[in-house]
C-alpha cells in the first residue's frame, strides 16, 4: 500500500513537472515574440527638407501718402476696401492752399503788368538813344530792369504752378488698383509733410498672389536655388498645407548676435484669398525626394540589442560597424547591414540585397513582464 501510495505521489509530480515545462516554455517563446516593438519594413516616398520661418506679405504694397501739409477733411476708403487706380482715397481741407494759389496769381498779374510796362519803357528809350537823347549807360539800366521783370513773370507762374500742384495734391488718389490693408488716419486729423510725407493707407496690389520673407540660416543657404518647391502651414490653418516656389535668394546677409542669416523670397499663390498679409509661414524647403523606395523607422538603425551595447564580441558587434538594422527572425534579432539614402527626420531610405518589403524590422526593446511573472511561478513550484 505504501508503495502503490508513493508511486501515486511520483507520477503525479511527474506530470506537474512536465505540465510546468510545457507552461513555461510556451511563455518563454511567447515572452520572445512580444519582446521587441517592431514594424513591416515599407516602400514609400521620403522627403528631405530644410525648415525655417518667414512672414506672408503683399507682393506690391504701396504707402500712400500726403505731400501738402493740412487737416483731414474726407475720407473714401477704409480698411479692405477695392480701389482702384487714380481713385479718391481722402481729401484734405482745401482753404489754406486755395488762398495760397489766389495770391499766386495775383502776384502774376502783377508781374505780367510789371513787364508790359518795362518793355513798353525799353522800347522809348532805345528811341531816345537812335537820337542820341540819351547814354548808352541809362539804355542798359532800363534793358536790365526789363530783363528782371521778365524773370519775376517766369518765377510768379512757377510760383502758380507749384500752388495749384498743392491744391491738387489735397486730393489723395490711390496710385494703384488694389485692396486697402491700412488706414492710418481719421477726419478732423493733422498731417504734416514739413520733413517726412505721412503714411495715411497702405494699398496691396494683388492679394491672389502673395510672397513669403523667409529667414535661412547660413548652414543651409547653399541647398536652395531659384525655382526650388517649398512647403509651409499657418497657425491659423496648422491642418492644410500649401506650396510656393523660390523666387529670390539676396546676397545681403542679416547678422544678429554673431548669427549670420539669408533673406529667401518665395511667391505664392493665394488664389482663395485663405492666406493674409503678416501670418507667420512654417517652412520646409524640399532639398531632395525620392518616391517608392524601401524605408525604415530612424528608431530602427538606432536599435541595437542589449548583448551589443554591453560589449559582447561576436557577430553582432561586427556588423555594427556599419549602418545595421535588426530583423526579428524566428524570434530573435537578425542584424543586417544596409546602405543608407537620404532621411526626412522620420523614415530613413535603405537598400540591401538581403532585405524587402514586409521584413519585420526591430525598433526598440519592451519590457518583459511575462518573463518575471514566469520566474516567480516557477519558484513556487
Amino acid at each position: 500500500m505504501v508503495i502503490a501510495g508513493t508511486r501515486k505521489i511520483i507520477i503525479v509530480l511527474i506530470l506537474v513537472t512536465i505540465a510546468a515545462a510545457y507552461w513555461y516554455g510556451g511563455d518563454t517563446q511567447e515572452s520572445l515574440a512580444n519582446k521587441y516593438k517592431t514594424r513591416s519594413i515599407e516602400r514609400g516616398d521620403i522627403i528631405q527638407t530644410i525648415s525655417a520661418n518667414g512672414t506672408l506679405t503683399p507682393v506690391v504694397l504701396v504707402n500712400v501718402g500726403t505731400q501738402v501739409s493740412g487737416t483731414v477733411a474726407k475720407l473714401h476708403a477704409d480698411f479692405n476696401d477695392q480701389v482702384e487706380i487714380g481713385q479718391i482715397l481722402a481729401e484734405l481741407d482745401p482753404a489754406i492752399l486755395r488762398a495760397q494759389l489766389q495770391q499766386s496769381k495775383a502776384n502774376l498779374l502783377n508781374a505780367q503788368v510789371a513787364l508790359r510796362i518795362a518793355e513798353s519803357k525799353l522800347r522809348r528809350y532805345r528811341l531816345l538813344k537812335e537820337k542820341e537823347f540819351i547814354s548808352s549807360e541809362a539804355l542798359e539800366i532800363i534793358e536790365q530792369e526789363t530783363e528782371a521783370a521778365r524773370a519775376q513773370l517766369a518765377i510768379n507762374k512757377a510760383q502758380v504752378e507749384r500752388d495749384q500742384a498743392n491744391l491738387n495734391y489735397s486730393v489723395i488718389r490711390s496710385p494703384i488698383s488694389g485692396v486697402v490693408i491700412a488706414r492710418d488716419v481719421d477726419i478732423g486729423q493733422t498731417v504734416a509733410a514739413n520733413f517726412q510725407t505721412p503714411i495715411l493707407f497702405q494699398i496691396a496690389k494683388d492679394l491672389r498672389q502673395m510672397q513669403i520673407n523667409i529667414s535661412v540660416a547660413e548652414a543651409d543657404i547653399g541647398q536652395l536655388h531659384i525655382g526650388q518647391l517649398i512647403n509651409f502651414t499657418v497657425d491659423a490653418f496648422q491642418q492644410r498645407k500649401f506650396s510656393g516656389t523660390v523666387k529670390q535668394v539676396r546676397l545681403n546677409p542679416t547678422i544678429q548676435e554673431n548669427v549670420v542669416t539669408y533673406n529667401v523670397v518665395a511667391m505664392v499663390d493665394n488664389d482663395d484669398g485663405t492666406l493674409l498679409p503678416g501670418m507667420t509661414a512654417n517652412i520646409h524647403f524640399v532639398v531632395k525626394q525620392k518616391n517608392d523606395v524601401l524605408r525604415v523607422p530612424n528608431a530602427a538603425l538606432r536599435f541595437q540589442p542589449k548583448n551589443l551595447e554591453s560589449g559582447e564580441s561576436g557577430k553582432l558587434t561586427q556588423s555594427s560597424q556599419q549602418p545595421t538594422v535588426y530583423l526579428l527572425t524566428e524570434n530573435h534579432p537578425l542584424p543586417k547591414t544596409v546602405t543608407t539614402g537620404i532621411t526626412d527626420g522620420n523614415f530613413t531610405e535603405i537598400s540591401s540585397s538581403e532585405i524587402k518589403a514586409g521584413d519585420k524590422v526591430i525598433l526598440s526593446e519592451v519590457a518583459d513582464k511575462k518573463e518575471s511573472e514566469s520566474k516567480f511561478k516557477l519558484r513556487v513550484f
